[in-house]
């Protein structure tokens, strides 16, 4: 290999860094459905010719070692037959797909004729078809239950559109202007990497650039190894647990052990509880991103985010588990799983690395909503959520209350936006008193939202967990609160779910969601008092809580006491 400059890889590897997240603002300003431009499930992503993965947009680290399973789909299925202008594009779970919810478009790049790399969006559509709006239901039994099935398959031929492809989309789905609407953006934002490709490689020729590339590449897994080599070496073994998948599965086991050995990582699954009969079986390829996700938040930020990541940690789960499960088996709610897979992976690296992971908050969405139905002129609507929940009490501060897990970069949908599009209401949203993990660092406050339903009739479903099981506590730290839902219905009758439902909604009904909180984080007792009167003059603890659940008793009245005037207040430890 040549000789490779230190000043020009740091240039390369801060443009392709920068290519990737020009695609990923094109995705968030030229989308249609909210689930893309505001709750921002989406991803970018550039690979080499070699088909390796070479950068990722600032979007979701869930998605980081999804697109590679992706891309290499497209080449088996494809093989040489590529040409500039083709673009390719799938969504099975079980060829390179996760979900069928995810789209992920594939543009190959060439230059002067040469395939030099790709560019690749994934995307989570609004609807994919299926027997439930959203496409998202627990309580399918199969993927064909599920929706519209793609393998990969050919989306442009040399720059022309293969109309039959977009056809047979549009008459599958409920949404096909919004879907079809976000298909088009995620191929604006392949062009997008494309046109920065291109131009990188037309500045340090073909060669030059593989050398950088591969260069790159070895720097991130040296980079990853150093930061291996710092762990202890030996077993991590955690479990956690899906409260059950809304048939006979009883309680689900997720069991990880993480073995440390000088600059290698095994991620093993083993013992994790076979595939399950509902839809929150996770396909390797996620499974996989998940750990890699939260292995990769624990490491230097620094270190870039390409394939040479992958290559000292190894993921190891079980055939026909709800890890890897075999088709047919239902995976729309996959994301349910790939949370709980995140606590287990959380859980053993708090043994490691103690003064980094924090206690046990929703690190994805464990409640998603989805309500579907068909205004008076017959015109479709269908709204998907997964709710936001708070982060668990970390080494050295509280959870924060309302904020996006740490696998992925969720934003909050507004209110009053949903209300606009959609036929409801949100009639209350925020957060619950005394809710979260009592800790020498408190746990975030678990988040309610109550959603009136304005629609004459609808389909609602919810994924949901947490309901037996509460986020857990380190170092001594409580649990978590658990999560709630009821449903109440316009006469005034009500209804309350412990797990993931189907039901028809009418007009004048409301689902409450209680998201579950986050675990706290050491001793309760050792917590500052003044931090508890923090929190009383807030409204986060009641006076009761901090006297029950810190020792701490509150001399004075201190509702409606301004935050500034907390200082004249008193608090002793009981």
């Amino acid at each position: 290999m040549a000789e490779i400059d230190p000043f020009t890889l740091e240039v390369i590897k801060n443009r392709l860094a920068s290519i990737a997240d020009d695609m990923a603002l094109t995705v968030a300003r030229t989308a249609r459905s909210f689930i893309v431009k505001e709750a921002l499930d989406y991803s970018t992503a550039l690979f080499g010719a070699n088909s390796e993965f070479i950068a990722q947009g600032t979007c979701l680290p869930l998605h980081l070692g999804s697109m590679p399973s992706a891309l290499n789909a497209v080449l088996k299925q494809f093989g040489d037959d590529i040409a500039p202008g083709d673009i390719f594009a799938l969504n099975d779970p079980y060829d390179g797909g996760t979900h069928l919810p995810d789209i992920i478009a594939v543009l190959p790049v060439f230059v002067d004729g040469a395939l030099v790399g790709y560019s690749a969006c994934i995307a989570h559509q609004i609807d994919m078809g299926g027997r439930v709006p959203g496409s998202m239901a627990c309580d399918s039994t199969e993927i064909y239950q599920e929706g519209l099935r793609l393998p990969p398959l050919r989306l442009y031929r040399a720059g022309v559109p293969e109309e039959t492809v977009f056809r047979i989309i549009e008459r599958n789905v409920r949404m096909p202007e919004t879907v079809l609407g976000d298909i088009n953006s995620q191929i604006a934002a392949c062009r997008i990497g494309e046109r920065g490709l291109t131009e990188l490689v037309d500045r340090y020729g073909r060669e030059g650039f593989e050398n950088y590339r591969e260069a790159l590449l070895d720097y991130t897994e040296r980079r990853t190894r150093a930061e291996i080599a710092k762990l202890p070496d030996g077993d991590y073994s955690f479990s956690d647990f899906i409260d059950g998948d809304g048939f006979d599965s009883g309680v689900i086991t997720i069991q990880v052990k993480i073995t440390v050995a000088d600059e290698d990582m095994t991620i093993d699954f083993a013992g994790t509880s076979p595939q399950v009969r509902g839809a929150i079986n996770s396909v390797y390829s996620f499974t996989a991103s998940a750990a890699w996700a939260c292995i990769r938040s624990v490491f230097d930020l620094n270190i870039p985010n390409n394939a040479g990541y992958f290559r000292p940690i190894r993921i190891l789960t079980p055939e026909r588990s709800i890890v890897n499960p075999s088709a047919p088996a239902p995976v729309a709610a996959r994301g349910l799983t790939a949370d709980r897979v995140a606590d287990a992976v959380f859980g053993a690296l708090a043994q490691l690395a103690p003064h980094r992971v924090p206690a046990c908050g929703p690190h994805a969405p464990d409640t998603t909503v989805s309500f579907g139905g068909y205004y008076a002129d017959g015109k479709p609507f269908v709204y998907l959520e997964g709710l936001v929940g708070s982060w668990g009490g970390g080494p050295d501060r509280d959870g924060m209350d309302a904020s996006t897990g740490t696998i992925v970069n969720y934003s909050n949908t507004p209110a009053e936006m949903l209300e606009v599009d959609q036929p409801l209401m949100i009639e209350r949203y925020g957060l619950v008193p005394d809710s979260g993990g009592a800790g020498k660092y408190r746990g975030g406050l678990a988040v309610v939202r109550h959603i009136r339903f304005l629609s004459d009739e609808a389909v609602l479903q919810v994924r949901t967990d947490r309901h037996q099981n509460a986020p857990y506590g380190l170092e001594g730290g409580e649990k978590g609160a658990h999560a709630g839902l009821r449903l109440i219905r316009a006469d005034g009758s009500h209804e309350d779910f412990f797990g993931p439902f189907l039901v028809n909604v009418q007009k004048g009904d409301m689902l409450q969601v209680n998201l579950p909180s986050g675990g706290g984080f050491g001793d309760p007792l050792e917590r500052d008092p003044a931090h508890v009167l923090r929190d009383v003059a807030e409204g986060k603890v009641s006076v009761k809580h901090a006297a029950a659940a810190y020792g701490v008793v509150i001399d004075d009245q201190i509702s409606g006491v301004r935050q500034a005037e907390t200082e004249a207040l008193r608090a002793s430890r009981r």
